[in-house]
C-alpha cells in the first residue's frame, strides 16, 4: 500500500496526466491481476479531499545559507572571471550557440545569464571582423558581473520572503554549519535553536555595510589591465576573423 499511496500523493500534486502513464499502467496491470485488492483503492479525489483534513506525514527543515553581502558580490565577480578563463570558457560556449544557429535571448539557454551578454559581445566581434577592444571586453565583463549580482539579490529577496527558511551564515566553518544541520535532522522533535554564532540576518542592520553596498566597485582578480585580457582578444580575432585569400 505504501507504493500506492505514494502514486497518490503524487498524482494529487497536478502534475500532468503523462507524468504518470507508466507507474500508473503498472499498477493498473496488479489490479486487474488481482495482486492489489481493489477495496484498498481510493480515487484521487478522495485523496484530496481525505489530505485537506489530515497533513501529509512530511516534517522538512529548510536552510538557506548565505554570507555578507559584500563577500557574497564579490566572489561572484570571481567566478564570472574564472568562467573566461582558458579555451573552454563561456566564450566559446557562446560561440557554440551561434555556431549552431540560436541568437541571443531566443530561448532558455540564450537568456541565461552570461550566456545572453556573451553571445552579444560575440555577435558585435562578428560584425567588426573579429576585432574588439580590450574597452569592448571590460564592458561586456563588467554587464556579466552586473547580471550575476543582480540575480543573486532576486534570489534573496525571494528566500527572505520565504518562512520556512532559517538563514545560516555560510562563512561560518563548514564543520560547525554541517554539525548543526544533522544534529537538527537527528533531533527527536526535529529541530533545534539555530545558535546565534551561525544566525545570519535577513536584513542589513549595520550602517557601514549598507553604505558599503551602495558604494560598491568591482575589483577584478585577473582581468585588471589591458594586456590582462590580451589572450582573450587574440582568441576572439582568430576564430571570428575575416580570412585572407593565400596570393599565388
Amino acid at each position: 500500500m505504501k507504493k500506492l499511496n505514494t502514486f497518490f500523493v503524487l498524482q494529487s500534486t497536478g502534475s500532468p496526466p503523462s507524468a504518470f502513464e507508466v507507474p500508473y499502467d503498472s499498477f493498473r496491470e496488479q489490479l486487474i491481476s488481482g495482486q492489489i485488492d481493489a477495496a484498498d483503492v481510493k480515487t484521487s479525489a478522495d485523496k484530496l479531499q481525505q489530505n485537506e483534513i489530515k497533513d501529509l506525514d512530511y516534517d522538512f527543515l529548510c536552510y538557506f545559507l548565505s554570507t555578507n553581502r559584500i563577500d557574497l558580490y564579490r566572489s561572484i565577480d570571481f567566478r564570472c572571471e574564472d568562467m573566461l578563463l582558458g579555451a573552454d570558457g563561456i566564450l566559446s560556449e557562446a560561440g557554440w550557440l551561434l555556431d549552431v544557429g540560436l541568437l541571443p535571448n531566443s530561448n532558455s539557454a540564450t537568456r541565461a545569464i552570461g550566456y545572453r551578454q556573451a553571445m552579444e559581445y560575440l555577435l558585435r566581434c562578428r560584425e567588426n571582423g573579429g576585432w574588439s577592444s580590450a574597452g569592448d571586453f571590460y564592458e561586456f565583463l563588467s554587464e556579466f558581473q552586473k547580471g550575476s549580482r543582480n540575480f543573486a539579490k532576486r534570489q534573496m529577496t525571494w528566500f527572505r520572503n520565504e518562512q520556512i527558511y532559517e538563514w545560516i551564515d555560510a562563512s561560518k566553518p563548514l564543520e560547525k554549519v554541517l554539525s548543526f544541520i544533522c544534529d537538527s535532522y537527528n533531533s527527536q522533535d526535529g529541530h533545534l535553536q539555530m545558535p546565534e554564532s551561525l544566525r545570519m540576518r535577513k536584513d542589513i542592520r549595520n550602517h557601514r555595510q549598507a553604505a558599503e553596498l551602495k558604494t560598491y566597485r568591482t575589483i577584478n582578480r585577473h582581468f585588471i589591465g589591458h594586456e590582462d585580457c590580451v589572450d582573450v582578444l587574440d582568441w576572439i580575432k582568430k576564430t571570428y576573423g575575416q580570412p585572407t585569400d593565400s596570393l599565388c
